[in-house]
């Protein structure tokens, strides 16, 4: 039989230089090199007073460079980074074999976030000095993550006034029944299991009631309409997504399409898309990044009269879908097809009822010399509106007579809800109405469906959408670990600092090949 050397894995100690461990053309080595040698962090020392006295703090660059490592190896918890400065090498090079507590990690992650804006800006104004930041357009979108908040913990404040008496109704209950059984002589087997409920219960109603306490109100919306609250993370926000309803925050990022290099990123507790628009888009005027000739770019979600109506008042040359875009386009004809199929990965519909084809009102027969429409099954309809108006059209209404729609044998495919609805009504848009200036909404549907339009537009999810997939599928940061909207924005331009060093790190290194 062959004999082999043993190969011992066992711990030891080993003469290691660690600065030799960051391996030029790695991300680590880009990172140590830019926070020694080209980042100011100066800012950083404002937060420390022991000049004098007080024990030395840990460097904030040394900090700096092991959060972000972890991060784009996807360790997000204070406490896995504490871990890995233990156990990984790089991590050791990176701290110098300091191995800071996993508070002082969360603490500076928590409570840096206008430092970090600073150091996401400095690393910004590196790549335009490099010539990296195009700025011919700039595609907006945003991602919703998860945060740590509880989701069953949101509700309005009547919904938790109402959860209060019942956790109380029920406690007293519960104690009404013990004196009962007290006064009988009855010792229940479960009694210290109920003991321990009712203590859960007066401390839940005890929590609520402190909450209600400190807030008088609700959660407002920028319009003034009422939102549910989260009593764990107030600033977050209920979204729903494609996977279900989510606590948590969105993620914006405004992308060049040059590189791909983030210029702009905010953390909102909003699932609204429509609000999140704007204060981007006023974060990037006030750095100067948006010339006359830059494009903005954003898909259905950031679509509203009131945006658009804004954008021009600014100034602003942008190009923002409406929800109808790729009906109108033509390449966009046979996407039914590939609707029709299912998802192999997560099919929501399946277990749904199909739904059923409706009449639509090209099925009528319309008449507009006469002003008549018969319905398929023959029935004529008659005129319950005439020169109405919807924007800048006008449009004729005609409703079925009940004698003829409620016996119908069509009804199935001429009502959605055929057992609620009596009859059925149908519009024919006939003209645009007289003196009403054009919408802000069709100017751009005109200036989006435009060859031109289409062509820069068609540019967006190429730009977007990929930086998203790096950061969530490839990095794995795909959820806030911290409460409050300036901690989680902190932390949301942590995420996107390691996107941008990356990319300049691999340009930097494809420059030197």
């Amino acid at each position: 039989m062959a004999r082999y050397k043993h190969i011992d894995t066992g711990p030891r100690l080993l003469a290691v230089d660690l600065s030799r461990q960051l391996h030029p053309g790695r991300f680590e080595h880009a990172l140590n090199h830019l926070i020694d040698h080209e980042i100011d962090l100066k800012h950083f020392d404002e937060h420390y007073g022991n000049d004098v006295v007080g024990a030395p703090a840990y460097p904030p660059g040394m900090l700096l460079k092991v959060v972000l490592f972890a991060y784009s190896q996807g360790i997000i918890s204070s406490r896995a980074i504490e871990r890995a400065c233990h156990d990984q090498v790089i991590f050791v090079a990176l701290s110098g074999e300091s191995c800071p507590h996993f508070t002082t990690i969360a603490g500076f992650v928590s409570s840096r976030g206008q430092d970090i804006a600073k150091v996401f800006a400095s690393v910004l104004y590196l790549c335009q000095r490099e010539g990296l930041i195009g700025r011919e357009m700039f595609a907006i979108d945003g991602v919703k993550l998860p945060s740590n908040a509880s989701k069953r913990k949101s509700g309005t404040r009547e919904e938790f006034k109402k959860q209060v008496k019942k956790l109380q109704t029920a406690a007293t209950t519960m104690l009404t029944r013990h004196r009962e059984e007290d006064e009988n002589g009855v010792e229940p087997a479960g009694r210290a299991r109920e003991l321990k409920r009712i203590e859960r219960m007066t401390s839940e109603a005890k929590k609520i009631g402190q909450w209600l306490k400190h807030h008088p109100e609700d959660r407002k919306g920028p319009k003034g309409t009422m939102r549910k609250s989260n009593r764990t993370d107030n600033d977050s926000a209920k979204m729903a997504t494609d996977k279900g309803v989510i606590q948590g925050y969105c993620g914006v990022a405004a992308v060049d399409a040059k590189h791909q290099f983030i210029v702009e990123a905010q953390a909102l507790g909003s699932g609204s898309e429509q609000e999140i628009l704007l204060p981007v888009i006023e974060a990037l005027q006030g750095n100067g990044l948006i010339t006359p000739e830059c494009v903005l770019t954003a898909d259905a979600g950031y679509h509203s009269e009131e945006n658009l109506k804004k954008l021009d008042a600014l100034g602003i040359n942008a190009l923002i879908a409406d929800n109808q875009m790729r009906v109108r386009d033509p390449r966009f004809a046979e996407q039914g097809v590939h609707k029709a199929k299912s998802d192999p990965l997560h099919d929501k519909r399946c277990g749904q009822t199909p739904k059923k084809p409706l009449y639509l009102p090209a099925d009528f027969t319309y008449d507009l010399n006469a002003g008549t429409c018969i319905c398929p099954a023959g029935q004529r309809l008659y005129k319950n509106g005439a020169h109405c108006t919807s924007g800048a059209n006008t449009y004729i209404k005609f409703s079925a007579p009940h004698s003829a729609c409620l016996g119908c044998d069509q009804r199935a495919k001429c009502l959605r809800h055929p057992d609620k609805t009596k009859v059925r009504q149908v519009v024919f848009f006939t003209a645009r109405a007289q003196n009403i200036p054009e919408s802000f909404s069709q100017r751009m549907k005109k200036r989006i469906d435009s060859d031109e339009g289409r062509q820069r537009y068609g540019r967006r999810f190429a730009t977007v959408e990929p930086v998203f997939g790096n950061i969530r599928h490839n990095k794995g940061m795909n959820r806030f670990t911290l409460r409050g909207k300036a901690k989680v924005d902190g932390q949301w331009k942590l995420f996107c600092l390691v996107h941008n060093i990356e990319k300049l790190a691999h340009y930097r290194d494809a420059q030197r090949q």
